[in-house]
């Protein structure tokens, strides 16, 4: 399956997602790669800590050269993280991919950001859209903070965009792992962020666990 990270803002935890998605696939023995498709290179920059650092299991990454029919097709599973100052490259993962991935952090811009690449998706000539499914990302852990329930309220409304309920928190522990070439599960393998992570983890690849 090909499964493209993106949104139209920056900021909005792409990266660690896409990484953090890569590792837990390589422990369940899934033949996975990802494609950084970002001109910022931040998924590659932390790919190079971990091999550096020489963490099991190894994570490839490859740049946007490999958004092509067949080299999309080589493993299981691709992860392509994008980036709009690349829209050429944007507009190559989203015709070839089955689903697109948003996180949206819980502000009013960032729903509004949404559902205009939610259209994007959908002005790429292909035979049918690909399955578009957005949640919540870096959510306020404060519960007198509603904002984050309102963003959800709202995704949840947006067409053509499927909501999953499970969501990621704004944790420290997402940066910090982040930095050192670690997903957040093996930095704090029984934390909160751990368990935000399997959650959401389970709600996109339910096939492997079942």
């Amino acid at each position: 399956m090909i499964t493209v990270i993106g949104t139209l803002k920056g900021g909005s935890g792409k990266s660690t997602l896409t990484f953090n998605l890569g590792v837990w696939l390589g422990m369940a023995d899934v033949d996975v790669q990802l494609i950084d498709a970002d001109p910022q290179a931040t998924l590659s920059d932390v790919v190079e800590v971990r091999v550096e650092e020489r963490f099991d299991p190894a994570v490839q990454v490859r740049n946007a050269s490999a958004l092509t029919p067949e080299g999309l097709r080589e493993h299981e599973e691709t992860l392509i993280d994008i980036g709009t100052s690349d829209m050429e490259a944007v507009r190559t993962a989203l015709a070839l991919c089955d689903r697109v991935v948003v996180p949206v952090p819980p502000s009013q811009a960032d729903i509004w950001s949404t559902q205009r690449f939610v259209q994007l998706v959908h002005s790429i000539e292909r035979e049918r859209p690909p399955e578009i499914f957005g949640f919540i990302n870096r959510g306020d852990t404060h519960h007198a903070v509603r904002e984050t329930v309102e963003a959800a309220a709202a995704l949840v409304s947006l067409p053509n965009i499927r909501f999953i309920k499970p969501r990621l928190s704004q944790r420290t522990v997402f940066r910090r792992s982040f930095s050192e070439g670690l997903a957040v599960f093996e930095l704090e393998p029984r934390g909160k962020a751990a368990k935000e992570f399997y959650a959401l983890a389970a709600a996109l690849f339910p096939h492997l666990l079942s």
